[in-house]
């Protein structure tokens, strides 16, 4: 129920991370918003951490390095998202953001990559896929 939860919450925090992102670079570069918005990100993460220690520092040298740079990806996701959003609209861009996801994560669960439990991928799962993109194509008619 918790992952749940998180799940919902995220979704709705990316919509309005990326309404409020697009609408910061109308008047600053992309680069420009996207720093800011890394910048305050860093910070506010940087604040939390002081006040929730869960004693995991030590294992960070065991993380591959390849892992480490998820905040590059999160530079071209910020930029990617800004430009659909204004190109798209919201809902549009969200849509296809969410098909992007899914297959990657399709493609992830079903190979076992990067270190995550090989998942297999059912019948139902990709008929959802496919009236996931069939919806998305009606929806822009």
């Amino acid at each position: 129920m918790r992952g749940i939860l998180f799940s919902i919450l995220a979704g709705v925090f990316i919509s309005l991370q990326g309404v409020f992102n697009s609408r910061v670079s109308e008047e600053l570069s992309p680069w420009h918003t996207t720093t800011i918005v890394h910048l305050i990100g860093f910070v506010f993460s940087a604040i939390i951490y002081l006040f929730i220690r869960d004693g995991k520092r030590k294992g960070f040298q065991e993380v591959p390095f390849v892992y480490v740079l998820g905040g590059m990806l999160g530079v071209v996701i910020v930029i990617g998202e800004m430009a659909a959003i204004q190109l798209l609209g919201i809902s549009m861009a969200i849509a296809i953001l969410l098909i992007a996801q899914l297959l990657c994560a399709f493609l992830v669960d079903a190979r076992g990559l990067f270190g995550m439990n090989k998942i297999q991928i059912t019948i139902h799962q990709v008929i959802g896929m496919g009236m996931m993109i069939a919806g998305v194509t009606i929806f822009k008619l």
